[in-house]
């Protein structure tokens, strides 16, 4: 008896010190349960282990399920995940194919605000295709104290914000529905209207009217065709798409990319060591097996080039590939003034995606003296991320139904980048990452293995267990 009172203290004391960590007492109504089951036993938890027969195999092995689900839940939750790089946005930092353990404990872990969820599922269930977790409850967001914050140039594991909003149709459920319905807006509203309306000729309230409108076509277009797309869904912030990248720009500090050089308060930021820019290459020959393996040129990047005349290269990788004369004709970076889906969508900037801002990123606590200038730039911070009603009449602007020309921010906010930058959708196609759309920070990489190679040839051996935090 003395062995079970030994081990009931330590798992309350233990289990206490989760609790004062989460700071959620309504766990206390789990201690008389713990209780039971070291001293008073007066609940047969293992009823089944006194049948026979198949009753005792099935419900042993539900047993063992049980609770390998609810271990694993907790651990993802509260301490770290597994992720997998699905893109190539970060290369040649991480590579598509690198299999990362992601900790929750860096930046704090969120308590969730969808907690009924089936473990090891983001938002859907494999092969029946439908939601892997239920709406209600759902918890407002609050995120318990961690080993630190968000540092500048760190690698960071959040939910996709542009996520918020779907199309159910599954061909499309990875498509930015933002993007879809403005582009879709634009087309008919041309169409319908016979004329080219140029929205840097209008006025900022004209501009506002003008992208409202096609917004609420586009949105129509995919309402009414619900064979094609299906209906539109939202998704809890928990529950929208993880996403990777390097925060670039943090909350207070205002950005600008200059000749594809990020600027934080006038000051050029490091970039990362791989970082890789488009180049427009011709070749004299097929490139090698051994050159693809050299340089990190993957087949993606080689149909890059065969279709567009362009592909992702790093700077050393480019002065390696200029040398070769054997192989290539001509090289030179891809200069074009890309300005395609650059957020804000609903204005007109000029900016392009090397030449981008300046940007002043919300910080908690700090106010924003509001224009027609600007409301653009931070109409979705206020109104999706932080719940509130806005519109712009007449050339004011009215919060909650009440004229404002400030606001205060209520939550941090982070700019992020891909290193890829020629081919990442980040912050300069959907804006702010909220402080609660932050997951984890990437630790270190268990598993990587190449796409376009199969087998042992298909492992980056040279990459396993290594540090994220040695990737500059």
């Amino acid at each position: 008896m003395k062995k079970q009172w030994t081990k009931f203290l330590i798992v309350l004391a233990l289990y206490l010190l989760f609790l004062l960590w989460v700071k959620s007492w309504w766990g206390l109504l789990v201690v008389p349960f713990i209780y039971d089951i070291y001293i008073s036993k007066k609940i047969r938890w293992q009823w089944w282990k006194d049948s026979e027969g198949p009753i005792r195999f099935l419900m042993s092995w539900v047993d063992a399920l049980v609770f390998a689900l609810v271990a694993v839940y907790f651990i993802n939750l509260f301490f770290f995940q597994n992720y997998v790089i699905p893109s190539s946005s970060l290369e040649k930092s991480l590579l598509t194919g690198d299999y990362l353990f992601v900790s929750k404990l860096s930046y704090g872990p969120r308590i969730p605000q969808t907690p009924l969820t089936m473990p090891l599922t983001q938002h859907t269930l494999p092969i029946i295709k439908t939601k892997s977790y239920i709406e209600f409850p759902h918890w407002d967001y609050r995120r318990v104290k961690g080993l630190g914050n968000v540092k500048l140039n760190d690698i960071v594991v959040f939910n996709y914000p542009s996520g918020d909003t779907i199309v159910t149709e599954e061909r499309y459920q990875a498509a930015d529905y933002y993007t879809m319905v403005y582009s879709f807006g634009q087309q008919i509203f041309q169409e319908q209207s016979r004329q080219q309306v140029n929205p840097a000729n209008l006025n900022r309230q004209e501009q506002l009217d003008y992208f409202k409108t096609i917004y609420n076509i586009g949105r129509s277009y995919i309402v009414n065709n619900p064979n094609e797309y299906g209906s539109i869904d939202s998704r809890p912030t928990d529950r929208r798409e993880n996403y990777v990248k390097r925060c670039v720009g943090l909350p207070g500090q205002t950005i600008q990319i200059k000749n594809r050089t990020v600027y934080l308060d006038g000051k050029a930021n490091k970039e990362p060591d791989n970082v890789q820019y488009t180049y427009y290459v011709k070749l004299k020959q097929n490139l090698p097996d051994d050159v693809l393996k050299d340089l990190g040129i993957s087949m993606e990047d080689m149909t890059s080039l065969n279709q567009n005349g362009f592909m992702p290269l790093t700077k050393a990788a480019a002065k390696t590939l200029s040398g070769r004369k054997d192989l290539v004709e001509s090289i030179r970076l891809n200069t074009d003034a890309t300005t395609g889906d650059l957020y804000p969508l609903n204005a007109v900037t000029g900016w392009t995606r090397d030449n981008y801002g300046p940007v002043w990123i919300p910080k908690k606590g700090k106010t924003l003296k509001l224009t027609m200038d600007n409301i653009a730039v931070y109409e979705r911070p206020i109104r999706v991320y932080e719940g509130n009603d806005l519109e712009v009449k007449h050339g004011q602007i009215y919060i909650n139904g009440k004229l404002a020309n400030r606001y205060t921010f209520k939550m941090d906010y982070y700019w992020m980048m891909g290193d890829n930058r020629h081919n990442s959708a980040d912050s300069r196609y959907w804006g702010f990452v909220p402080e609660d759309h932050i997951v984890g920070k990437p630790v270190f990489i268990w598993w990587s293995s190449d796409p376009d190679r199969r087998g042992f040839n298909g492992v980056r051996w040279n990459r396993l267990f290594r540090w994220v935090d040695n990737i500059k």
